[in-house]
């Protein structure tokens, strides 16, 4: 066992030394963490990271569900936020405050119960609130940079930060805070406007009926694969370079949405990460588009 490992500071939360990642991500791949910290609150968050060696990994997963693990698995530590930053509230003046942890979709459904409109779109969003923060997560027209105030975060050396807007540096599918690489976002704060719930709950509805019959989200996906290239939509270039249902291994792009990448039965993350570059490379070919990977790929092949 490296040195790091036998050095790691004491939590109130849980650490698991040679942690399977698999069980936390979507697709239901990949290999395991060389460490996975699971935090009580802020507090022990801060003091794991300023106690950390600052030369080891760290990774902050939510649900897993933009995520491929590769099958060697991922140097240093995972953290994993739980129900210490899963609270959700409104803030007044039509505002919520949601943390990290708390699903998008949770998000959505209680700014409806508050009277908050303008979250709606997050019921479509199959993630987490810093992931949200991290990759502008949005759809329907809609992203997380119409709506957030201010996030918040810890760094590499346990200090907290307050985000703003503008420091966030919003573009599609990005973050520029995001992309330091040395923040775990803890919460965020959102500006909606006042509605009626029930009329919220009607516009949240529609986006569900629609999600279902146009994306497979009882599959074992990530997601949007690729993003959009401007001008032009990614299952559209997908589908007309031949790659819609077309399996490869245990592998597919869905017959229901040829931007979805699903695990059909037993694929390995190789599999998954091979067919996507082979659907790339023959997009490019054909159309001369080269598609960028929404999904955050991580990790170590396989030996």
């Amino acid at each position: 066992m490296s040195d790091w490992r036998d050095r790691l500071p004491a939590v109130r939360g849980r650490i698991e030394l040679n942690a399977p990642l698999a069980p936390y991500t979507w697709f239901r791949v990949g290999g395991p963490a060389d460490a996975l910290f699971i935090p009580e609150d802020e507090d022990d968050l801060a003091q794991f990271l300023t106690g950390l060696d600052p030369a080891v990994p760290v990774l902050a997963i939510g649900v897993g569900s933009n995520l491929l693990v590769r099958d060697g698995g991922l140097e240093g530590v995972v953290i994993r936020l739980g129900r210490g930053f899963a609270r959700v509230e409104p803030r007044g003046e039509a505002r919520m405050f949601a943390g990290a942890a708390v699903p998008d979709a949770v998000l959505a459904r209680e700014a409806a119960k508050a009277g908050v409109a303008g979250l709606e779109f997050y019921r479509g969003v199959p993630g987490t609130v810093g992931g949200a923060c991290m990759m502008n997560a949005g759809c329907y027209g809609s992203e997380t940079t119409d709506v957030l105030i201010e996030a918040y975060a810890i760094d590499r050396s346990g200090a907290r930060l307050t985000l703003s807007h503008e420091v966030m540096g919003f573009t599609y599918r990005r973050s520029a805070a995001g992309a330091r690489g040395d923040l775990v976002f803890t919460g965020a704060l959102f500006q909606g406007t006042p509605d009626d719930p029930a009329a919220i709950t009607a516009r949240m509805d529609a986006i569900t009926a629609r999600r279902e019959t146009t994306q497979p989200i009882r599959e074992k996906t990530g997601g949007s694969t690729f993003k959009n290239p401007p001008g032009d939509s990614s299952w559209r270039l997908v589908d007309a370079a031949g790659w819609r249902a077309k399996p490869q291994g245990g592998a597919m792009f869905s017959p229901l949405h040829a931007n979805f990448l699903i695990n059909t039965g037993e694929a390995s993350a190789a599999d998954l990460e091979g067919l996507g570059e082979a659907v790339r490379a023959d997009v490019k070919a054909k159309f001369g588009v080269e598609l960028d990977w929404e999904i955050k790929r991580v990790g170590r092949p396989k030996p």
